[in-house]
């Protein structure tokens, strides 16, 4: 009863601190600013995105080829689509890819940790954010990115990714799937393979996708539906890319 109480407690402080943050931030929006208090704000924050892409590109360019692993963070160790995505991962390691996630616990924290297993390239770009965990125990301490701006760590993880594994997940989740699948469709990156983990999971969203945006509102072209792969075994996700790989004669070099 008592830690039943602390944790509503717990919970009612950090609702309040987020309300009073989202408060603080929308009144600093309206806020008028003079010519000086604009440019030295603006410049920090240049400056702030150049030091992280300086970082992010130092520390991967010579990673090697790798996945992406996208997932919930609030998925549990001893949930199925953890001992999933631990799987795939540690598949990938074993077929000569490294492996990249967002660094943080659940699904994430899977992957890292199936990469590990195998002693493979594990990768993590962690973003900060408040009331969230630090970066996993599974990172290669040399391969640890920590992010203040979301769009950095997403270029990071589409330059330096060979495909990607999207596991079930929230918003952060399909905000990374649909970003790697607007790249691709608009011909801004590689037609580089996306694999979407749990049928049971997926098919509402692809059905939506199909019946709504395709047929019905005619929002996307019939090709698009050819931009990912639906699976639901860890050998199904790593045989794709094995497969999108070996027409291209390309062979993992690590």
């Amino acid at each position: 009863m008592g830690q039943k109480r602390l944790k509503t407690e717990a919970d009612k402080a950090k609702e309040d601190f987020q309300l009073i943050e989202n408060e603080s931030r929308i009144r600093k929006a309206f806020k008028d600013r003079n010519w000086n208090e604009i440019k030295s704000s603006d410049a920090w924050v240049i400056f702030k995105v150049m030091s992280e892409f300086v970082d992010g590109f130092e520390k991967l360019a010579k990673i090697g080829p790798c996945v992406s692993v996208f997932g919930s963070a609030r998925t549990k160790p001893h949930g199925y689509y953890y001992k999933v995505a631990e799987e795939i991962a540690a598949k990938l390691v074993r077929h000569g890819y490294g492996v990249i996630t967002g660094g943080g616990p659940g699904i994430m924290e899977a992957a890292n940790k199936g990469a590990k297993s195998e002693n493979g390239k594990s990768v993590g770009l962690n973003i900060d954010l408040p009331f969230e965990q630090g970066g996993n125990i599974y990172i290669d301490p040399d391969k640890m990115i920590s992010f203040d701006y979301f769009f950095v760590r997403k270029v990071m993880f589409v330059k330096y990714s060979q495909g990607f594994v999207v596991m079930p997940g929230g918003f952060g989740t399909l905000d990374e799937l649909f970003e790697a699948m607007t790249l691709i469709q608009t011909k801004k990156t590689g037609q580089f393979p996306i694999i979407l983990v749990g049928k049971e999971y997926w098919q509402g969203l692809l059905d939506w996708i199909k019946e709504t945006l395709l047929e019905q509102e005619h929002t996307i072209s019939p090709g698009d539906l050819e931009l990912f792969h639906l699976v639901e075994t860890p050998t199904e996700a790593v045989n794709i890319i094995d497969d999108f790989y070996s027409k291209y004669l390309l062979t993992p070099n690590f």
